[in-house]
């Protein structure tokens, strides 16, 4: 576990390249990160997933989109193609604050350096491609690309844009988790960029004409065309209520969306990764290093975060408003399985740097390990956005021991003192249950002095737009969590977050928010503005002022003044300022 050479990365220099006999790479890939052989960097999955198919990979970590573009040649011309990413956020989310100010910070560069990715990265990296090697296909992936695969609303310009296919020119786009897709897509394009065969592959999107729009138009879901969603604000709304039911079904069609005369045709998705697949790429032979080249230039702040974390299961059935976990990874759990996570574990202890302390075992939510519903019939007939929202499902199996039991296998480690739960977890998962063994355990052993949870906000009517359980649910937690405390002989702390001007949240919610919190004596620190992100119910009910589901007006805190003043709350004890009447919101004339 301490590597020594820079063949133990994937190379991203022609150096490196040469120094393995390659005269020539299969594929190479964009990101907008620093280049980190961790799992839970993308690019380093995929780029791993590639190796161990056969194929010769190279990594191209934010290369200069500024100047003469040598970054974008010093690989040379791939003999499959180019997969670009933005990398493990969207652009725009990492480079600006919800008031849409620059950030002076980047956690994914060396030295927490701001200014080594461009706006909507994934666009201007693959026009420069293209510029360079008009012949060459270029795959889109990540999370910027997965979100922006169809028509969505774009905060930082206030606009609906098209899918980035259109934006971008790329070729084709892999959506959600690319372990099975990618290398699909490769094998694909073995013998040169092969249509016909890529447009039958799962989850990639891809722009056809009419006549394959129409051929293909039975069984499919018809979308309003791009001119319709900019023209109306009822017709994007539906448009989400459609894609949203899809991403939500076992089985879900072919969605197709016209924009002019051509049409973006997004392919359902593989099924859920099965335990044997998902322990397959925990398997690769990831350093879990920042790449040689970084040496001397600071710390990656992501990475640091991370680097002695595990993750157990990917996938999230909360079905948050405002979250893109479920629509980038999934609503159904894809467990690894105990073995796999304990190889992992017993890898970490073997680093040079590894204290002991595990800091975080978890997931997109931290004990939905091994959660799925009993009855699979039941499942694939089911759309319910969220399996816990407006209450658990009946047929959910929400059993922790799975998950406790994995708890104490790890404890037992040799070289592992502490392991702590970093992620959030989800307190309405068990706070609902008479027995709350599994809030006991946490507490007893993985708690480091603080237990992060995510009631969001007080209010019951934001609270439903959320998705998110009563904050009755929360005041019994912090009940049980003090008297746990107690018993147990521990000081910790509960840490809430919170979020203002969510779309359906006034001023006097967040008058009533400030006034809860400080009855409870909570500290508010974790707090945020609400960013609208691209494919979220939260960025729809913003950009249109209207609940998608009821068609119901919302108030909506669009001006920037208005944000500020929402936030203010979580700071200020004094009298709150006069409340924003009215419930409708005025939009200025939509740009195209």
């Amino acid at each position: 576990m301490n590597p020594k050479f820079t063949t133990d990365w994937l190379p991203a220099s022609a150096k490196e390249v040469q120094s393995r006999g390659w005269d020539q790479l299969d594929i190479i890939l964009f990101t907008g990160d620093a280049y980190v052989d961790h799992p839970s960097f993308g690019t380093a999955v995929i780029g791993r997933i590639l190796e161990a198919a056969g194929y010769r990979v190279g990594i191209v970590p934010q290369p200069n989109w500024r100047d003469d573009h040598r970054d974008f040649k010093k690989l040379g011309r791939p003999r499959l193609f180019f997969g670009v990413s933005a990398g493990n956020m969207d652009s725009m989310v990492n480079r600006y604050t919800a008031n849409l100010r620059l950030r002076s910070d980047d956690a994914y560069t060396p030295g927490n350096q701001a200014g080594f990715r461009p706006d909507y990265a994934v666009t201007v990296y693959t026009r420069i491609l293209k510029e360079l090697y008009p012949e060459v296909p270029v795959v889109l992936g990540g999370i910027e690309a997965s979100l922006r695969r169809l028509t969505h609303y774009d905060y930082w310009s206030d606009t609906i844009k098209p899918s980035v296919l259109i934006d971008s020119g790329a070729d084709l786009l892999s959506y959600g988790m690319g372990d099975i897709g990618m290398v699909e897509i490769a094998r694909a394009m073995h013998n040169g960029f092969n249509l016909k065969l890529l447009r039958n592959l799962p989850q990639v999107a891809f722009i056809a004409d009419a006549a394959y729009a129409a051929r293909i138009s039975d069984g499919a879901c018809r979308l309003h065309v791009y001119e319709e969603c900019v023209r109306d604000p009822l017709k994007f709304a539906e448009n989400f209520v459609r894609i949203e039911t899809q991403s939500n079904r076992l089985e879900p069609q072919t969605l197709i969306e016209g924009y002019g005369d051509r049409t973006v045709v997004v392919n359902p998705p593989y099924p859920p990764m099965t335990e044997k697949q998902l322990d397959r790429t925990y398997a690769l032979p990831f350093t879990r290093l920042p790449h040689p080249r970084y040496r001397g230039k600071g710390a990656i702040p992501a990475y640091e975060m991370i680097k002695f974390s595990v993750n157990l299961h990917r996938g999230c059935f909360g079905g948050c408003s405002f979250c893109t976990i479920s629509a980038h990874q999934g609503k159904f759990i894809s467990s690894r399985s105990p073995q796999s996570v304990l190889r992992e574990v017993e890898a970490l202890t073997r680093m040079d740097n590894f204290k002991g302390v595990l800091t975080d075992l978890g997931g997109p939510s931290a004990n939905m390990y091994r959660m799925s519903g009993m009855n699979r019939e039941l499942c694939r007939n089911c759309v319910r956005p969220s399996c816990i929202d407006p209450k658990p499902c009946k047929n959910l199996r929400c059993d922790h021991a799975p998950l406790i039991d994995l708890y104490r296998k790890v404890r037992s480690i040799k070289g592992v003192k502490r392991a702590f739960i970093g992620s959030g977890i989800r307190y309405d998962l068990f706070m609902r249950q008479a027995d709350r063994f599994y809030l006991r355990e946490v507490i007893r052993h993985h708690v480091s002095g603080r237990l992060k949870v995510a009631p969001e906000h007080t209010e019951e009517s934001v609270l439903r737009l959320m998705r998110k359980p009563s904050f009755e649910w929360y005041r019994q937690l912090q009940e049980s969590f003090r008297e746990i405390c107690e018993e147990e002989g521990v000081n910790y702390q509960l840490v809430p977050y919170f979020i203002s001007s969510h779309p359906g949240c006034t001023e006097d919610h967040m008058k009533w928010l400030a006034r809860e919190t400080r009855r409870l004596n909570i500290r508010l620190e974790p707090v945020q503005d609400f960013t609208p992100t691209p494919m979220t119910l939260s960025s729809v009910m913003f950009a249109t002022g209207i609940d998608p589901y009821t068609g119901q007006p919302l108030y909506v805190a669009r001006a920037q003044d208005e944000k500020r003043r929402q936030k203010s709350y979580f700071f200020s004890p004094g009298t709150p300022p006069r409340p924003v009447s009215g419930s409708k919101i005025r939009r200025k004339p939509r740009k195209k």
